[in-house]
C-alpha cells in the first residue's frame, strides 16, 4: 500500500479524524434562501387569481423551483415553452395548487443541501494559507522556481496544465503546487458514503493518477468513508492499488508536499 494512504487509513482511524477535517470541510447547512419580497406578493396574486402561466413564471425567478419535476430546467431555459405546452403546464400547477402557498415557500426557501457546498471547500481551504506557501496567479507562478500555489479556477488550473504540464484530460483541477521543484497536481473528494455518485467522484479521481506522460505528480486528495476499514469496494482499492498512486487525506497533504 502507498505509504501515505496507508498514513491516512491510520489517521482516521486512531485521531480526531473528522474534528480535523472540519477545518478542511465545515460543512454547515446554509440558512434558508431568501425571497424577494415584491416577487413573492406577485407569487400569491398570481396564486390565488388561478394564472397558471404567470404563477410559473414568476416561480422560475426564484433560485429554488418548489417542487422536483424534470421538466423544470427545460422552462427555465426556453421562454416560449410555457406559451407552447399548455398540458405540461397545467400538470405542474395542479401539484403547487395542491402545496397552497405557504409550502410553497417553505421549499422555494429551502437551505441549500450540505453536499452541494462542498465542492469549494477545499480551494477555500488551501487559500488560508494552511501549506505555509504563497498562493500566486500564473504570472508570478511561472517567474521563478519557488514553492508556490497556482491560485485559478478548475479550468484555468486544468490549461496550466494542458500548456506547461502535458495534462490531457477534458477536466478541471482542484490543484497545483511546486515544491521543491516539483510540480504536482491533484483532484480533491470529500466522500461522504458508499455507492452510486459517490463512487462515481472516487472513481473521478482515481483516472487522474492513471494519467501516463504527466510532467507532474498526481494526487488525489481523498477524504471521508474510503478510509473505513471493511468490504467497500473504495477500501479495497486502496488496499490493492499500486503503490505509485499517491492517494491521501487532506490531513497529510502539507507532509507529503515539503517531503518531495
Amino acid at each position: 500500500m502507498n505509504y501515505w494512504t496507508d498514513l491516512s487509513i491510520t489517521y482516521a482511524s486512531q485521531r480526531s479524524y473528522l474534528d480535523d477535517l472540519f477545518r478542511v470541510y465545515p460543512t454547515v447547512p446554509e440558512g434558508i434562501r431568501d425571497v424577494d419580497n415584491s416577487l413573492w406578493n406577485e407569487i400569491e396574486t398570481a396564486f390565488n387569481g388561478k394564472n397558471d402561466i404567470v404563477l410559473l413564471k414568476k416561480l422560475l425567478k426564484l433560485k429554488l423551483f418548489p417542487i422536483k419535476d424534470s421538466y423544470i430546467a427545460y422552462l427555465r431555459r426556453d421562454k416560449h415553452a410555457l406559451e407552447h405546452n399548455p398540458a405540461t403546464v397545467s400538470r405542474i400547477c395542479g401539484r403547487l395548487y395542491e402545496m397552497g402557498l405557504s409550502e410553497i415557500f417553505k421549499k422555494s426557501s429551502e437551505a441549500k443541501e450540505t453536499n452541494r457546498q462542498i465542492g469549494p471547500l477545499f480551494k477555500r481551504w488551501i487559500e488560508s494559507g494552511v501549506l505555509g506557501v504563497p498562493i500566486l496567479q500564473e504570472r508570478d507562478f511561472v517567474l521563478n522556481n519557488s514553492n508556490a500555489i497556482l491560485r485559478g479556477s478548475d479550468n484555468q488550473l486544468a490549461d496550466f496544465a494542458k500548456r506547461h504540464l502535458c495534462y490531457t484530460r477534458n477536466k478541471g483541477l482542484d490543484f497545483i503546487g511546486r515544491f521543491n521543484g516539483k510540480y504536482v497536481i491533484g483532484e480533491s473528494k470529500f466522500l461522504t458514503d458508499f455507492g452510486g455518485h459517490q463512487n462515481a467522484q472516487f472513481n473521478d479521481a482515481i483516472e487522474l493518477l492513471k494519467l501516463e506522460a504527466v510532467a507532474a505528480m498526481k494526487i488525489a486528495i481523498l477524504d471521508g468513508v474510503l478510509y473505513i476499514g471493511g468490504k467497500s469496494k473504495m477500501h479495497n482499492f486502496l488496499k490493492t492499488c499500486p503503490s505509485g498512486y499517491n492517494i491521501l487525506s487532506a490531513l497529510v497533504l502539507r507532509e507529503f508536499l515539503y517531503q518531495l
